[in-house]
């Protein structure tokens, strides 16, 4: 497997935080916690995940710290992820001191939306900059098969919170597999018509719990665009440093459709994420193999600047690609809600 280049040079000590293959890593997801209040069938079965002990997770202390060294490499935007980010106790105040140790950082949260109905308001006052919200079906039956939890309405009444406390703009991703969803494509794009709210389609991933993932159930996102251009024209827009690849209505409506072609259509060549689990571990790549432990040195007191070589060197090593559309792929050990969005 290419994890990188065949020469061990090590990896730079100043600069940008750059891999091998010349990539800026300059978003960092950090994951606050592995739990969650929803069950997705595509990442957790209905029962029986072993959640990580509180004594792991990283402190708000910890993870204030990591956040500081990161933007002092050049991380230029954060994503609070999970599990799912709300359940974490304080989740306002940890927003807080994320603000206060990086005044001019872009901090967005990824979500499923059920809390933000009373959590938007306390997030937007601490200093948290908009919202992702995860919405897999406008159908209140699908929802519930999809999530288990009969919550469509809460969640909704979360997007319509987030969006009225500025929590703007929110963003809205719809994970689509073939026979359970696909069908509301269209429906999607109505509704970011009528709100104003982007869609964003994801293409199924291996990071199911239950490793029941099949590729059969893949939906290409060009058929989703071709289904959507031939009801709601749409027109390309150009690269934002996002993965997604983005279209506006053509006929000037507001909203808009994104879609995130991991599988069909990697973006690899382009990535400059860099994910923190709830337990410290820097992770390179979403379907990374390896991860750099950074919560055993934060508590045996290692510096900054031990930390920060820490992070260069994981990033460093990152992979050209996660390979899934090759024979030797292997599925990472760990699931979408373990290793935070």
């Amino acid at each position: 497997m290419d994890l990188a280049h065949p020469n061990g040079d090590p990896a730079p000590q100043h600069g940008p935080l750059v891999d091998r293959f010349g990539r800026v890593a300059d978003d960092l997801r950090i994951s606050v916690t592995d739990r969650c209040n929803f069950r997705c069938t595509y990442c957790m079965p209905a029962e029986g995940l072993t959640w990580l002990p509180k004594a792991e997770l990283l402190t708000f202390e910890e993870l204030t710290r990591v956040l500081g060294v990161s933007v002092d490499l050049g991380v230029r935007s954060i994503k609070v992820t999970g599990g799912e980010p709300t359940v974490r106790a304080d989740l306002p105040t940890l927003v807080r001191m994320f603000r206060d140790a990086a005044p001019g950082l872009d901090i967005s949260m990824t979500t499923n939306g059920l809390l933000l109905d009373t959590l938007a308001a306390p997030l937007a006052e601490a200093g948290l900059d908009r919202v992702t919200v995860s919405l897999d079906s406008l159908v209140r039956h699908r929802f519930e098969e999809m999530t288990r939890r009969d919550a469509l309405e809460r969640v909704l009444a979360g997007i319509r919170a987030a969006d009225e406390t500025g929590l703007s703009p929110v963003k809205i991703n719809c994970v689509v597999i073939a026979g359970q969803n696909d069908d509301e494509v269209v429906d999607f794009a109505r509704w970011s018509r009528e709100t104003g709210h982007v869609v964003r389609f994801i293409e199924y991933m291996p990071l199911d719990a239950q490793r029941e993932w099949e590729r059969a159930k893949v939906v290409p996102s060009a058929r989703l665009i071709e289904a959507i251009d031939e009801r709601y024209p749409l027109v390309s827009v150009g690269p934002d440093h996002e993965p997604a690849r983005s279209y506006a209505f053509a006929d000037g409506a507001p909203g808009g459709i994104g879609v995130i072609s991991s599988v069909t259509e990697p973006f690899c060549d382009d990535c400059n994420r860099l994910r923190l689990t709830a337990e410290g571990e820097i992770r390179a790549c979403l379907f990374s193999l390896t991860e750099t432990d950074l919560r055993g040195p934060l508590r045996a007191g290692a510096s900054d600047e031990h930390l920060a070589e820490l992070i260069r060197d994981a990033v460093w090593r990152k992979w050209s690609g996660h390979r899934i559309n090759l024979p030797d792929f292997v599925r990472p050990d760990r699931s979408m809600s373990a290793i935070g969005g």
